[in-house]
């Protein structure tokens, strides 16, 4: 073969072997479910957050707002020895923050609305996630400074001393699913229980449903809380989080989120620990936060979730924030990240079928012809089409993946060659139809190899997109007419001879049916293919 025609044959095969559009048809899928999340009241920090909602294969959830309604009350009071119920209320309305966010002091301080002649605030320190308790100092009518704590019933009673009257109502009100909260007060060095004070915060309406639906996805969700584990274990039984509870403390080595259903008790540095400890099974985790001390765990995980209560700082180490309460904002993540992954592993099976047949027709077709059977131009051409075609797949109707997406390269391969073996073989009968019994000269055969190749693109392009059978389900309207156009395109520009030789219209018309054809018996040929391999 003369050097004039070898540089445009290596010209033509690198231009054929390169996925010029790969980037670009990622980015825009993963810009199309964030913009489709986005209107579903859910809004993705980074675009690649949404292909790894697709890949969630653990979710871990907060108790209090994702599970629960997060409209606390208080259900009970029960006062100890030298105290009413109105006092202690009092006291914990006065360890309360005035006009925070935090549903727990919101709802003390609401129910202690009535109570007159409270005692004069001095100091008051907000609640520490890590010591699960807030505090405050008053003056009594003696003007003497006192100390009152309010928080989780085991921190307080630690610093009071064990009660057994105590001790026994906290297990009974912790059995009826309510959050105990312990009440001191007294000088530093002697401080003395006043009370208890139940919280109740029934479970969404929705929750029992929406876990469900995440197994049946292949999510399984865990409950990570800093409550008790016996108020936990309500919730969880009330929610359908059936399994073991994790007692309190400090996070095993080597756990697996299989082990347990609810994690009680956990401080927010606890929360990073189990997102490593089920990261290192090699598993995409999920884990909701909404606190700046959740911030660590939530950049930890593959899919950090701020809540629609959650702080700036909790918003910003996240992959997607809610702005509705509950997980049906998660569940519409889940869905729509596995939606724009199909649409990505169309393109990407597409774009592995397109490089097999032009690589290979390519060499193939030297060494029938002896000359180059795609000028660079025509190469060119066949690209612009093809991706335009391709890019169009973003917007496809597609199934949801029905179990968490992973990247099987291997078997992608695979199948990508099986495709482009199948084009391939309808290619080279058509280049041979037109040496042997057509006749044409080399000019004329690049044109009718030019049309072959866009049409058998769109030939496996449809039977690429569904991973049944393509008339399993309907394109989009975007990729109907993004095939028109380039068949409209690619017909006028060979038969009206621009840029290259002309063909008869009987020619174009017969290669299109040709296509048409070949597209029902690769269809067939590819669903036995696809299943073997777990195409899904």
């Amino acid at each position: 073969m003369p050097l004039e025609e070898i540089i445009p044959l290596v010209l033509t095969a690198l231009l054929a072997a390169i996925p010029v559009a790969l980037p670009a048809t990622f980015t825009l899928a993963s810009a199309i479910g964030a913009q489709a999340l986005a209107k579903l009241g859910v809004l993705p920090t980074r675009l690649s957050a949404v292909d790894e909602a697709a890949s969630m294969v653990i979710l871990c959830v907060d108790k209090t707002g994702t599970l629960t309604e997060n409209s606390l009350t208080v259900a009970a009071v029960r006062a100890m020895a030298d105290f009413d119920e109105a006092h202690v209320l009092a006291l914990a309305a006065l360890a309360s923050s005035d006009g925070g966010q935090d549903p727990v002091d919101a709802a003390i301080r609401a129910a202690a609305k009535q109570i007159a002649d409270a005692p004069k605030l001095v100091k008051f320190v907000a609640f520490d996630p890590a010591k699960k308790m807030s505090e405050a100092t008053m003056t009594d009518a003696q003007g003497h400074s006192v100390r009152i704590v309010k928080g989780a019933f085991a921190v307080v009673s630690d610093l009071t001393g064990p009660s057994a009257p105590a001790i026994a109502a906290a297990k009974d009100l912790g059995d009826r699913g309510f959050r105990v909260l312990g009440v001191a007060t007294g000088a530093s060095s002697a401080m003395k229980l006043a009370g208890l004070i139940a919280l109740s915060d029934p479970p969404r309406k929705d929750s029992a449903e929406l876990i469900a639906e995440l197994h049946e996805l292949g999510v399984r969700v865990v409950m990570v809380t800093g409550d008790a584990p016996s108020t936990a274990a309500i919730v969880a039984k009330a929610v359908g989080l059936d399994g073991a509870i994790c007692p309190p403390g400090p996070i095993p080595d080597g756990i697996k989120a299989q082990q347990y259903a609810v994690f009680a008790g956990v401080l927010p540095e606890d929360k990073f620990k189990l997102v490593k400890a089920f990261q290192a099974g090699g598993q995409t985790v999920g884990m909701c936060g909404d606190g700046a001390n959740d911030a660590p765990a939530l950049r930890q995980a593959q899919m950090g979730i701020a809540v629609s209560t959650a702080t700036d700082v909790a918003k910003s180490a996240a992959g997607i924030v809610l702005t509705k309460p509950g997980l049906p904002g998660i569940v519409k993540a889940v869905r729509e990240g596995r939606i724009t992954f199909q649409r990505i592993l169309s393109y990407t099976l597409n774009s592995l079928t397109k490089k097999t047949v032009q690589v290979l027709f390519v060499a193939v077709g030297v060494v029938m012809t002896g000359h180059a059977i795609l000028t660079p131009f025509l190469m060119v051409l066949v690209m612009i089409t093809g991706d335009f075609l391709g890019m169009a797949l973003t917007t496809d109707n597609v199934r949801a993946s029905p179990a968490p997406n992973t990247w099987q390269i291997g078997r992608l391969t695979i199948a990508g060659m099986a495709m482009g073996a199948g084009e391939l073989i309808f290619c080279i009968a058509v280049l041979v139809l037109g040496r042997n019994y057509m006749r044409f000269g080399i000019e004329a055969l690049q044109t009718l190899v030019f049309i072959a190749v866009v049409f058998g693109s769109q030939a496996t392009t449809y039977t690429n997109r569904e991973r049944r059978h393509m008339w399993s389900s309907c394109p989009s309207i975007w990729l109907i007419l993004s095939s028109v156009a380039d068949i409209l395109v690619a017909s006028t520009l060979a038969v009206g001879g621009i840029a290259m030789t002309p063909l008869p219209v009987w020619v174009v018309a017969g290669t299109l049916a040709a296509a048409a054809a070949f597209a029902v018996i690769l269809d067939l040929v590819k669903v036995p293919v696809f299943r073997r391999l777990r195409i899904t």
